[in-house]
């Protein structure tokens, strides 16, 4: 089957930076010509700029022994010294690290100087509980200071972490600790959550028992939890210890001990194609360095006077590189807010911009047609002329959702940074910069400086501008992961087997080159549909839905057609506000024309239902599976990752 993805929509608004942007912006023009002089130069200058060595490194790349590269191999450091302890070294320990903002609206503020306190009190706990170098320990946590503190800890004294996203279930955080083979647990009893306390120590306790035919966890030793929720929580003698019992009583002398670059830090699992969760190890030197740089450039962060907000939860890579690592290695002040941006009212996260004079927004596509669908009416009602920068990040964003954040949110003048990158990446490859790219709505644009990235066919070649394929990187990268947990052989099939002659990286997604030689990113191959012998981008359709004046939202799927051999079948959200001024009869059959005429008849949907709601994980990717089981007729698939798992229920009714 031919690789070669039709591109149908056509994009042609520019935006480019200000002046006075371009003229303070951190990440330049030159940049680029740095690491297209010496790539391996560039990044160990940046290395040797950005993160500070105990031992400094001789050796930039070994990559003698692909695909498992090794960055700085011979030099060692310590990531928590580098998010921590050197700003306070250097006269910023009164800089606040974290301006935390509980779901209720409690909150707290945390100099470098005091979360650098409670990091090398926790650090002691752990050594007091036999934690050393290479253990692994399972963070499972709402958005507190004590998850950050938590994460530093462990990467402190050598160990790894396993971050288990708090909206998982107990099955899910059990074959993630088992997995890791976990000596301790962090938790808390318990969570704010769309208005109510969502408990986390009852699941932990599940996860450790004996129960569904398993056998009771064996390598756990302790839980530490945190006291947030007030909710009611069993107790196991000698297992369990109280966060306020423990940390505050330890000692706050503890010495950050150099490790090797190549030292693990943490294991992030992400959802396989097989029930089995897949580890993504990530290792030091190269990850901070590339994260840090990364988070500079790209959000182009000023420590002195910005402040940033990454909404990721850090059960998710985006934060664990933009909340815990990156951010903090550059001496940022950062927002951490616990809870939904619908609690307790629709204008939360605009109310928390307004209240901390936030700067630099960077979030998911996800949540910004959320706030479509509720209208400009609420954002309207906040002053939200602190923002200079926006970023997006997760999935590809519809044009029309990229213009509508420019407009309303960034008031028609913050540069927007669509950043494309993965769990297995690390950080951040392709986005503009912000000071130099003239931006386009909807797409990721240029590698970054000292990233190589092509959009090949199916046999590794090139697809020359105006073309879709398959979109790999080509050479090694820093923050690259190094393996998938205790399976070197999978990696090696899940990521390097497709393009081995080559040695290219490839993890499944499309892509285009547009006239410019820059970057749009088409979705999952998976998602890519065959219609009539055309292979179309379900990324592309949803952007022309979502282009429409009344829709808030689409998902786009492929479903088996006599006929064409694939249907496209599509399932809009419409806009609260269209609604009220609008009836939606015949709306369906307006939005199939509309697809038309906007990419033409090949495009134009077999079926429209008009739904209340789209079935997304917790971290808003919308599960195109389930949609394609409800096109097909099928029975509904796996539900347990949804965020509301009714949603497929009523799917399921409005289409029969």
């Amino acid at each position: 089957m031919s690789s070669q993805i039709d591109h149908l929509l056509d994009e042609t608004r520019r935006f480019a930076p200000s002046d006075d942007f371009a003229a303070n912006a951190v990440g330049t023009a030159e940049l680029y010509e740095r690491a297209a002089d010496d790539r391996e130069g560039f990044w160990a200058d940046q290395a040797r700029d950005l993160v500070h060595w105990h031992t400094p490194f001789t050796q930039v790349l070994d990559w003698s022994n692909p695909p498992f590269a090794k960055w700085f191999a011979d030099g060692k450091l310590n990531v928590a010294y580098n998010c921590l302890d050197r700003h306070v070294d250097a006269g910023n320990g009164d800089r606040v690290a974290l301006l935390w903002e509980g779901e209720p609206g409690d909150e707290r503020r945390v100099t470098y100087a005091e979360l650098t306190d409670e990091v090398k009190r926790l650090a002691n706990v752990l050594e007091g509980l036999g934690v050393g170098e290479g253990d692994r320990v399972a963070i499972y946590m709402p958005m507190v200071p004590e998850a950050i503190a938590a994460m530093l800890a462990v990467v402190r004294i050598g160990a790894i972490h396993s971050v288990v996203f708090g909206g998982f279930s107990a099955d899910s955080l059990r074959s993630r600790i088992d997995d890791a083979g976990a000596k301790v647990v962090i938790t808390a009893d318990g969570g704010y959550r769309k208005g109510k306390v969502s408990p986390l120590k009852p699941a932990v306790d599940l996860a450790l028992a004996g129960r569904n035919g398993s056998n009771e966890q064996e390598t756990v030793e302790k839980v530490i939890v945190v006291k947030r929720g007030g909710n009611d929580v069993e107790w196991v003698e000698g297992r369990d210890l109280w966060w306020h019992d423990v940390v505050p009583q330890a000692s706050n002398e503890h010495e950050a001990r150099a490790f090797p670059a190549e030292n693990p830090l943490f294991i992030l699992y992400t959802s396989g194609t097989t029930g089995k969760p897949k580890g993504i190890l990530h290792t030091s030197g190269g990850y901070l360095t590339q994260s840090a740089f990364t988070n500079k450039v790209v959000h182009d962060i000023h420590p002195e006077t910005d402040v940033y907000w990454c909404t990721a939860d850090i059960g998710w890579i985006t934060g664990h590189t933009y909340v815990a690592y990156g951010p903090l290695a550059n001496g940022a002040t950062q927002v951490l807010y616990e809870g939904t941006p619908d609690t307790p009212h629709p204008g939360r996260w605009w109310e928390v911009v307004q209240k901390y004079g936030v700067t630099i927004l960077y979030t998911a596509p996800t949540a910004i047609r959320s706030f479509m669908k509720i209208g400009r009416a609420v954002p309207k009602q906040f002053d939200l002329s602190s923002l200079r920068l926006l970023g997006s990040v997760g999935e590809p964003i519809n044009p029309e959702a990229w213009m509508w954040y420019r407009t309303i949110i960034g008031g028609k003048t913050a540069p927007i940074v669509d950043t494309w990158w993965q769990t297995e990446t690390g950080s951040i490859m392709v986005s503009a910069l912000p000071g130099v790219t003239e931006t386009k709505p909807g797409s990721a644009q240029v590698p970054l400086p000292g990233i190589s990235i092509d959009v090949v066919d199916e046999d590794g070649k090139h697809v020359g501008n105006g073309n879709g394929g398959l979109l790999v990187v080509t050479k090694p990268w820093p923050s690259m992961l190094r393996g998938i947990w205790g399976d070197p052989e999978r990696f090696k099939e899940t990521y390097w087997e497709k393009f081995a002659a080559q040695g290219f990286y490839f993890a499944g997604d499309g892509a285009r080159l547009d006239a410019d030689g820059d970057v749009w990113l088409l979705g999952r191959v998976d998602d890519v549909m065959n219609v009539s012998g055309h292979r179309l981008s379900t990324t592309e359709i949803e952007s022309a839905l979502v282009g429409n004046e009344a829709v808030a939202e689409a998902a786009v799927v492929g479903a088996s057609d006599e006929t064409t051999g694939q249907a496209v079948v599509a399932f809009v959200i419409i806009k609260e506000s269209y609604l009220k001024q609008h009836s939606a009869e015949g709306l369906a059959q307006g939005l199939r024309a509309w697809v038309g005429e906007q990419i033409g008849p090949i495009a134009r949907p077999r079926d429209v239902y008009i739904v209340g709601e789209l079935p997304k994980t917790r971290s808003g990717k919308i599960m195109r599976r389930l949609l394609r089981d409800v096109a097909e007729g099928r029975e509904v698939g796996d539900t347990t990752t949804l965020a509301d798992t009714a949603v497929m229920s009523v799917i399921s009714a409005q289409v029969k």
